[in-house]
């Protein structure tokens, strides 16, 4: 049996197979984690004001492109994993768009707008992250 990007037949051999497993969604948090590095980057770069410190930024996003790169329906625990970040995420940048935006920042001030595209990237992938992990108990509980 092969884990994912061989092209083979077996089960997990490539990402067609994704599609026939019930409430996974690992492809969408791989795109969501990947666009958050991405964002998360981009951000630091631009002097935005993060929660993070440039090692922080740097490393949540390399531990982001990690999780999307190893995330795949065979292995289940790197969905709990991918939960983790998405609540890490969630919470931290969800608290400081808040703070920001209470703090009387405008809704077009880069820095608030990066720090909620943030949230709202982490709430996403939290949200599919769960359904996989709802689906894998599932799964468990039917065999």
């Amino acid at each position: 049996m092969t884990f994912e990007g061989n092209g083979g037949d077996e089960i997990g051999g490539g990402d067609h197979h994704d599609r026939s497993i019930p409430h996974y969604h690992g492809d969408a948090v791989r795109i969501l984690f990947v666009t958050g590095a991405v964002v998360l980057i981009i951000a630091q770069s631009t002097g935005a004001e993060l929660p993070l410190t440039t090692l922080g930024a740097v490393i949540s996003a390399a531990l982001l492109a990690i999780a999307a790169g190893i995330t795949n329906p065979m292995q289940y625990e790197i969905h709990w994993a991918n939960a983790l970040l998405s609540l890490a995420g969630t919470v931290l940048f969800g608290t400081t768009a808040i703070d920001h935006y209470r703090a009387g920042a405008s809704f077009f001030d880069l820095s608030f707008i990066y720090v909620e595209a943030l949230a709202l990237i982490s709430l996403i992938a939290l949200y599919f992250t769960t359904r996989t992990i709802r689906g894998i108990i599932q799964r468990a509980d039917l065999n």
